[in-house]
């Protein structure tokens, strides 16, 4: 079955992609930059643009518990199973304009293609409530939804403001008790997403477009040293219990270690020393450690020496190191199948594709647990991402345009595809 698209050029189809991420931009709990994190009340704003842009393509829309926005584009049959576009809209601190948003506008310029040529599928858009973890520490809070992976647990866990995940379902105007209605059903194809590479691997290899056939694993871990807090300046060094000085002994033992694991990337992106004065020494430390890698094995034992790591060095400087999980996820390998038509789908619109491995995080290794999902990357200038230096080419978004028209096109005629049954 060929997709018949409309006469709009890509081109322009493509300026009014990147139009409509700046204009969601704009949402934001930051006066001067981009901060839009879960169910705050920017996200009304967010999926006001949204659903309008997906009204004028003849979707039906529901924000759904977990506050993910859900556009449908029934199939040729209103029975028909459906398959899954999109990605998050909430971003990190300081955020560029592309990260998670580009998914979901690359979906809708895609529903604006078909210009009401039906699928033996039906489209469902998702724009993702929450993937960056920034709000509560925990990430993937919209994809965990459709799993069924939003526990009592997770409603429970808390804000630096103290409400709770519950809470804030609630003041967004959302009914938690609704949750269960979030979960897929067996009637799901598979999942796509379009996302900036957010590296710089494509750029170098000066290619547009790429495939990622897997998702490294991760674990995030929130430490903390405890020391001895006194008076800076009558306290001899030889007397010291300085938790801060013990933090960064190990942070740069972190790097060190992480240096000789091949593909092993270790971050300490967060760090607060108490009481935080200049002329008090810091008593309790508290930091995060973002560890990954492809392989899980890797990843677990370089996590176990570095926690080990941690507690020889505060044994030797008398202090207490404690630490607790905030994210174990296993690495995720994607769709083969789904992979192989987007590789045919990216030769089609012109350009040479390139198969790679994700270093971040992104619903479609959530959505994995129960469809077959895949992901297209459009390189990143700069490979600058998490910054509002982030920004993306407009003859990349052409091409993206261009690999989804004719990759929908291939699986509507693909039986194999057709004959597919989600996990869920």
């Amino acid at each position: 079955m060929s997709v018949q698209t409309t006469t709009k050029s890509r081109m322009a189809g493509a300026r009014e992609v990147i139009a409509r991420c700046e204009a969601l931009a704009k949402f934001s709990e930051d006066t001067n930059s981009l901060r839009r994190t879960f169910l705050s009340p920017p996200m009304h704003n967010c999926h006001a643009a949204v659903y309008s842009w997906l009204k004028s393509a003849g979707v039906s829309v529901r924000i759904d518990a977990a506050g993910n926005l859900r556009g449908f584009y029934p199939g040729a049959d209103p029975k028909s199973p459906r398959m899954l576009i999109g990605s998050h809209l909430d971003t990190v601190p300081n955020a560029g304009k592309y990260d998670g948003m580009l998914g979901v506008v690359l979906a809708i310029a895609l529903l604006e293609e078909l210009d009401g040529t039906r699928l033996p599928f039906g489209i469902e858009v998702v724009g993702f409530s929450e993937e960056e973890g920034v709000r509560f520490g925990v990430p993937f809070i919209g994809s965990r939804a459709l799993v069924g992976r939003i526990d009592p647990d997770l409603l429970q866990r808390r804000d630096y403001n103290g409400i709770s995940v519950r809470e804030a379902i609630q003041q967004f105007g959302l009914d938690d008790k609704q949750l269960g209605a979030a979960t897929l059903d067996g009637n799901v194809l598979g999942y796509l997403e379009f996302h900036i590479e957010q590296g710089p691997v494509l750029e170098k290899l000066e290619r547009q477009l790429g495939i990622v056939e897997a998702l490294v694993g991760q674990t995030r871990l929130a430490v903390q040293f405890f020391g001895k807090t006194n008076h800076a300046g009558t306290t001899p060094m030889e007397a010291r219990h300085d938790a801060l000085a013990g933090a960064a002994e190990w942070m740069v033992a972190i790097e060190s270690r992480a240096k000789q694991i091949p593909g092993l990337v270790a971050t300490v992106g967060f760090i607060e020393a108490k009481p935080g004065a200049t002329n008090v020494i810091p008593g309790e430390v508290r930091l995060s450690l973002d560890v990954r890698h492809r392989s899980d094995e890797v990843r677990m034992s370089a996590v176990r020496e570095l926690t080990e790591l941690a507690e020889g060095i505060a044994k030797k400087r008398g202090l207490l190191a404690q630490w607790n999980a905030l994210l174990e996820q296993a690495s995720v390998l994607l769709d083969e199948f789904l992979a192989d038509q987007i590789e045919s789908a990216i030769r089609l619109a012109g350009c040479e594709p390139h198969r790679m491995t994700s270093g971040a995080g992104h619903d479609a290794m959530i959505l994995a647990e129960q469809v077959p999902s895949a992901m297209v990357f459009l390189r990143s200038p700069g490979g600058i991402s998490h910054d509002p230096a982030e920004t993306v080419l407009l003859e990349d978004v052409e091409k993206a345009i261009d690999c989804g028209v004719h990759l929908l096109s291939r699986l509507a005629a693909s039986q194999e595809f057709l004959g597919r049954k989600s996990r869920a």
